[in-house]
């Protein structure tokens, strides 16, 4: 191995967690909101997802009182930047009322075609990080999302966002006209209290065997930052 290589090695290390996503999930129509006040105050962009929430309470989803579709919208920024809009977007969007949304924050080792502000404090941002709440992110065959939420509330989540996609591994091709179709996906994200993480992991891992091969994949985050939990 050259110096050259040793050293874009302690570069990664040095900048690793000086930058984070920012997860923010509204309900339908918000996250283009959300995304032009981000821009406003220091973000330089970012993308929109679509997605469907779901909730562990029968009287409201009897009611129909809880909006089911969401919106994800993901954004980048070093940790002065996130920390300061996200404080903006909770006091601008109110997310300590119910049903208002959810944000937080994952650490990222670098963003890749991003342009970084100037962080103030940025040595401070350095150091261990003992997060309260992690992101358990879990990606199944579509029609089996709802069986994953299942299996986490039985653990003890409450409720987790759904988003559609497509896989593209050895396991999930098959042939219609002798043709290769990849079949959609979709991907849970839930928010979990650490102490309970494993538990979830575990129940979601029993009941939707996800050790067999294509049954599957789950990983979990830690979240830095996270506004609109309620106990």
């Amino acid at each position: 191995m050259n110096r050259d290589t040793d050293n874009i090695r302690q570069n990664h290390t040095n900048d690793t967690m000086l930058f984070e996503v920012i997860y923010v999930i509204v309900n339908f129509g918000m996250g283009s909101k959300v995304l032009h006040t981000a821009k406003a105050n220091g973000i330089n962009g970012g993308t929109i997802f679509l997605g469907k929430g779901t909730v562990n309470n029968a009287i409201l989803n009897f009611f129909s009182l809880y909006d089911e579709r969401k919106e994800v919208v993901l954004m980048g920024a070093d940790k002065g930047t996130s920390s300061k809009v996200l404080e903006l977007l909770n006091k601008e969007f109110k997310f300590e009322k119910p049903n208002h949304g959810i944000a937080f924050t994952t650490g990222a080792a670098s963003i890749i075609g991003y342009t970084p502000n100037i962080c103030q404090n940025i040595e401070e941002e350095r150091g261990a990080i003992n997060p309260m709440y992690q992101i358990i992110i879990t990606i199944v065959d579509r029609g089996k999302a709802e069986e994953v939420i299942d299996a986490a509330n039985a653990a003890g989540s409450k409720g987790g966002t759904i988003i559609n996609a497509r896989g593209s591994g050895i396991h999930e091709t098959m042939k219609l006209f002798n043709m290769d179709i990849e079949p959609e996906k979709e991907m849970v994200m839930i928010l979990s209290e650490e102490e309970v993480t494993e538990s979830i992991i575990t129940s979601i891992r029993d009941n939707l065997e996800i050790d067999k091969p294509g049954k599957g994949v789950i990983f979990v985050q830690n979240a830095n930052k996270v506004y609109g939990i309620y106990k």
